[in-house]
């Protein structure tokens, strides 16, 4: 090591010095999300009708290299169903400690039934409650089981930490 690189070690070191800090008081302030930014899944629903876009084929299950994804299926009622098509998710689960927030699910729904949002404050202190099932899983639902969890015990809404450019996929979600 000679001593001109020392001097640009140091060159770096001191324009660093200079420069205006990039901390953000979390979580008093949003953090600024890329609108690419995976985070917690949402089960999405038909926008001109209350039916669930998940038809149940488990092909997000099958993409899933961490096996993080559990889907049960079961034939729609006629009379009143539940998806648009001839099966829907019966169960449909995640297991957030196996996730590895790849995507591969998002891509792989023929339906576009699973989005990956912005949401990424997913701590808890119970291994069950790293399971999300359908109900925490559908669109509109915000924050994780521990936040709504919290905020129910203080009488409060929600806070997500999180100042997006919202996904077109993820209209029916308010961050704000």
């Amino acid at each position: 090591m000679s001593v001109l690189d020392i001097a640009k070690g140091m060159g770096v070191t001191l324009g660093h010095l200079f420069k205006k800090p990039v901390t953000v008081l979390y979580p008093e302030e949003k953090v600024d999300i890329k609108p690419r930014f995976r985070g917690r899944h949402h089960l999405l629903k038909h926008p001109d009708s209350d039916l669930e876009k998940c038809i149940g084929c488990s092909l997000c299950a099958a993409a899933c290299p961490a096996y993080a994804i559990y889907v049960e299926a079961e034939e729609n009622d006629p009379n009143d169903p539940t998806s648009a098509g001839e099966r829907y998710a019966k169960i449909y689960e995640i297991n957030m400690l196996r996730c590895i927030f790849c995507g591969l699910c998002e891509e792989a729904c023929p339906t576009g039934a699973i989005v990956l949002g912005h949401e990424f404050e997913l701590a808890d202190f119970r291994y069950q409650d790293f399971i999300y099932g359908k109900d925490e899983l559908m669109v509109g639902v915000k924050g994780s089981k521990w936040q709504r969890r919290e905020a129910a015990k203080k009488n409060k809404e929600v806070n997500i930490g999180v100042k997006s450019v919202p996904r077109k996929e993820l209209e029916g979600v308010n961050y704000d």
